[in-house]
C-alpha cells in the first residue's frame, strides 16, 4: 500500500515538471544539439547550399581579429562583477548598522535593478553625451579640460558600460548580503570587539569570511551573467565606436542575425559556452581556499 501511494506521488511529481523539462528540451537542449551540427558546416540563413567544412569554422575564428577584440572586451566587461561586489558588501556592511533612513536608502538602491532597461539606457547616454552631459560637465567644472568621449571613444566606450553594469547590480548584490549578515552571529562579533579588533579587522578577517559563501553564489552568478548579456551594449552603441564594445554574444547576435553565417555563429557560441564552462569550473575547484561554509 506504502509503495502504490509512493509511486502515485512519483508520477505526479513528474507531471508537475513535465511543462518546464518540455521547454528546455524543446528550446535548449534541442536547439543546443542543432547548433553543434551547424559548427561544422559553412550554412547560411535561408541558402539551402551548404556542404560539411569540418573544423574550419573554429580554425577561422582565432585569425579573425573581430573575435580577439570581442574576447579581449568580455574579460575586460568582467571586471563589473568583482567591483560591484566589493561595492555591494561594504554597502550592506553600513546599511546593516543603525543608519538614518535605513530604509529608503535600501530602497534607493535597488531601484536600479528593477527599473525599465530601455529607460536607464536612454538616461545613461545623456549622462555620458561628451559635449552636454551633466557628467563631463561636472568634470570641466572640477578643472579637468579634456573629459573622456565616453561612447564616443574607442578608449572609454567599454569603462562606460563597466560603470552602467557596476550600478545596475549593486543594489541586487547588496540585498543578497545584508540576508547574509543577518546570519553572522552578533555574538562572535561582540567577542572579537572584546579582542580589540578595529571596523576594518573585523570586516576583513570575521565577516568578509563569514559571507563567503554568498559572494560565491554572486560571482558565479554575476560572472555568467556579464558573459551572455549585450542587451545595454547592443541599444546604446550596436559594438561600437568600431569594435571597442563588441563582446562575445554581440559578436554572435551580430553574425548570425546581421551577417546570417549561422554556421560561424554557432561555432562562437560553443566557444562561448566552453569560457563560461572553464569560468565556472575554475571558481568551482578555486573555492575550497577562500569559501567557508
Amino acid at each position: 500500500m506504502g509503495g502504490s501511494w509512493m509511486s502515485r506521488q512519483s508520477r505526479m511529481g513528474y507531471l508537475f515538471i513535465l511543462p518546464n523539462m518540455l521547454g528546455v528540451i524543446v528550446f535548449f537542449l534541442i536547439p543546443a544539439v542543432f547548433s553543434l551540427g551547424l559548427t561544422m558546416t559553412n550554412y547560411q540563413f535561408a541558402n539551402p547550399n551548404y556542404r560539411f567544412i569540418g573544423l574550419d569554422n573554429f580554425t577561422r575564428l582565432f585569425a579573425d581579429e573581430k573575435f580577439i577584440i570581442a574576447i579581449k572586451n568580455t574579460l575586460l566587461y568582467l571586471a563589473a562583477v568583482p567591483v560591484s561586489l566589493i561595492v555591494a558588501f561594504l554597502v550592506a556592511v553600513a546599511l546593516n548598522r543603525s543608519v538614518f533612513l535605513k530604509s529608503l536608502l535600501r530602497s534607493m538602491y535597488f531601484m536600479p535593478y528593477i527599473t525599465s532597461g530601455v529607460a536607464v539606457y536612454f538616461v545613461w547616454m545623456l549622462l555620458f553625451q561628451p559635449s552636454q552631459g551633466p557628467i563631463n560637465g561636472f568634470l570641466r567644472a572640477v578643472g579637468i579640460d579634456s573629459p573622456p568621449g565616453w561612447f564616443a571613444s574607442t578608449d572609454t566606450a567599454m569603462f562606460a558600460f563597466i560603470i552602467i553594469a557596476v550600478w545596475a547590480t549593486l543594489g541586487y548584490n547588496m540585498i543578497i548580503y545584508m540576508a547574509a549578515l543577518q546570519e553572522v552571529s552578533p555574538e562572535l562579533l561582540e567577542a572579537a570587539r572584546i579582542d580589540g579588533a578595529r571596523t576594518y579587522t573585523l570586516i576583513r578577517h570575521v565577516i568578509w569570511p563569514l559571507v563567503s559563501p554568498t559572494t560565491f553564489l554572486l560571482l558565479i552568478t554575476g560572472l555568467i551573467g556579464a558573459i551572455k548579456g549585450f542587451g545595454v551594449i547592443y541599444a546604446i552603441t550596436q559594438g561600437g565606436p568600431g569594435s571597442s564594445t563588441t563582446v562575445m554574444s554581440l559578436l554572435i547576435y551580430k553574425t548570425a542575425f546581421s551577417y546570417y553565417e549561422m554556421g560561424y555563429a554557432s561555432a562562437i557560441s560553443w566557444v562561448l559556452f566552453a569560457f563560461v564552462l572553464l569560468i565556472t569550473l575554475v571558481q568551482w575547484y578555486g573555492q575550497k581556499k577562500w569559501v567557508h561554509y
